[in-house]
């Protein structure tokens, strides 16, 4: 499953609903889900196995839950071009 920006828009009551749903659809253990988002409120309720990270169409950087906190407390910044890394 593909969920682009799913969370946009959502109220925390929605958020979990929807929350539950991709956890349940995902549990059945033959499925996977592709879950693009700007940000971590959302990751509160769904734990990704990966991160990654987009710039240009291109993957820049991956790692785990940890790569998503690092975002939310840096932002883009260090992905960007004209930063460095």
């Amino acid at each position: 499953a593909i969920l682009d920006e799913t969370d946009s828009g959502l109220d925390i009551d929605a958020l979990r609903i929807v929350s539950e749903g991709v956890n349940r659809f995902h549990a059945q253990g033959d499925r996977g889900v592709l879950l693009i988002t700007h940000y971590t409120r959302i990751l509160r309720y769904i734990k990704p196995d990966f991160v990654h990270v987009f710039v240009d169409g291109r993957i820049v950087e991956s790692g785990g839950p940890e790569l998503a906190e690092e975002l939310e407390t840096n932002g883009y910044v260090r992905f960007t071009s004209g930063a460095t890394a």
